[in-house]
């Protein structure tokens, strides 16, 4: 059992994670960051929650860039083939699941 306090949670560097469990090949982790990710498409499917702070959210769909911001609570997913990136606006703590290895 465990029980992650997240708003207390802060990595050495941007988007560094704390493990919380691997379930079949999907992983469950918190992220903080209080930068940039960088443009990229996941193997497979990915659930993105902000815990705490705001994410800008940039997305590619048939081509044309879109962005929303999204506020602690709000959840982004993924799906196969979804160009995206994370963008906090400050510090931000994020819960992603995700296939293990995805980028």
């Amino acid at each position: 059992m465990k029980i992650i306090r997240s708003r207390s949670f802060t990595a050495e560097c941007p988007w560094g994670a704390l493990d919380i469990a691997n379930m079949r090949g999907i992983t469950t982790r918190v992220h903080w960051t209080n930068q940039p990710y960088r443009w990229h498409i996941n193997d497979g499917e990915e659930v993105f929650a902000v815990l705490d702070g705001r994410v800008e959210m940039r997305y590619r769909e048939n081509g044309i860039e879109h962005s929303t911001i999204l506020e602690t609570g709000d959840v982004f997913h993924a799906s196969v083939g979804t160009e995206h990136v994370a963008h906090p606006v400050g510090e931000a703590r994020i819960l992603v699941v995700e296939s293990e290895g995805s980028v």
